[in-house]
């Protein structure tokens, strides 16, 4: 029915072109959709061209880091004109980061006692788009397939049958290379209310992506970021459980907040995540609610 929140081969983390994407969402009966890579808007146009030989909807957008008392969010653009000067210092000062801090990572992969060399995160890295960007998903693709490790502790939960095997990669990234693991490198991001601020001077929406994800048991500060200025909440999402939808779309409803849905679908490093998947979230009803709310807001 609806995803807005997906990622193209120009997300260092994502596999597929944004024609892929939108073959596939006219394959699953996605009607309309938006890709929204990570602090790069490239896939825009593509993407818009691809909706319209087939018969789709495209929403133009992005997913852009950025930082709220020192702990990192993402936050979606939606509508905006992504040509404004802006996004593409967003994405410059991303790309000039991204070599230094993906040696950090590789020097305490390395102080963990895990033997990785430069040549592994360079095969593994070779097809992306972003040359020289190693992410920790794909520090994960590298340690899970060395047959040094097969037994290693800290390994087995990401292995088939494991707690955390449902996504092995991605949950490798949360557990050891997110902001306060011990493989974190950190990055320079801008405030969320600078973030909020472009996109709005863009004529777009800001729509705080996946906040469960981010807060993990502390949703109840989500009012406090209300602050930011940003238009909407990501509601619906692969990451939430019912009570977090729950205490998000009241909250939203409360504070008169644009209810969203998204799938964020990334291809091998999230393979339980599925196109589509947020909105059929009770029984079709997150992708009703998310459709109404974009009707009454003139976004459709």
């Amino acid at each position: 029915m609806i995803d807005l929140h997906m990622h193209s081969h120009y997300s260092d983390d994502a596999d597929f072109t944004p024609e892929n994407l939108a073959v596939w969402c006219k394959e699953q009966r996605n009607r309309i959709f938006s890709v929204t890579d990570h602090n790069c808007v490239r896939a825009n146009e593509e993407a818009k061209k691809a909706a319209e030989v087939l018969g789709l909807r495209y929403i133009y957008g992005g997913e852009f880091d950025c930082m709220y008392r020192g702990k990192n969010f993402h936050m979606l653009g939606y509508g905006a004109d992504f040509q404004k000067d802006g996004f593409v210092r967003l994405e410059e000062a991303a790309e000039r980061q991204a070599r230094k801090v993906s040696f950090e990572m590789l020097e305490k992969t390395r102080a963990m006692g895990f033997l990785v060399s430069e040549e592994e995160m360079e095969q593994v890295s070779a097809d992306c788009f972003w040359k020289g960007h190693w992410t920790g998903e794909m520090f994960a693709e590298v340690l899970l397939s060395k047959p040094e490790y097969e037994g290693h502790p800290l390994l087995a939960p990401y292995r088939k049958g494991g707690e955390r095997s449902d996504n092995p990669y991605v949950n490798v990234y949360w557990d050891f290379y997110s902001q306060g693991k011990p493989c974190y490198a950190e990055l320079s991001y801008p405030s969320m209310e600078e973030v909020t601020a472009l996109i709005h001077q863009a004529g777009g929406i800001a729509v705080l992506a996946h906040p469960g994800a981010n807060l993990k048991g502390q949703e109840e500060t989500l009012t406090e970021l209300i602050q930011a200025g940003f238009d909407g909440i990501e509601v619906f999402s692969s990451y939430h459980s019912e009570r977090q939808e729950d205490y998000f779309l009241e909250t939203a409803e409360r504070l008169k907040k644009l209810i969203t849905c998204g799938s964020d679908f990334h291809g091998k490093i999230k393979p339980a995540i599925r196109l589509g998947e947020a909105a059929a979230h009770r029984g079709g009803k997150a992708g009703e609610i998310t459709m109404r709310a974009l009707e009454e807001r003139g976004i459709l």
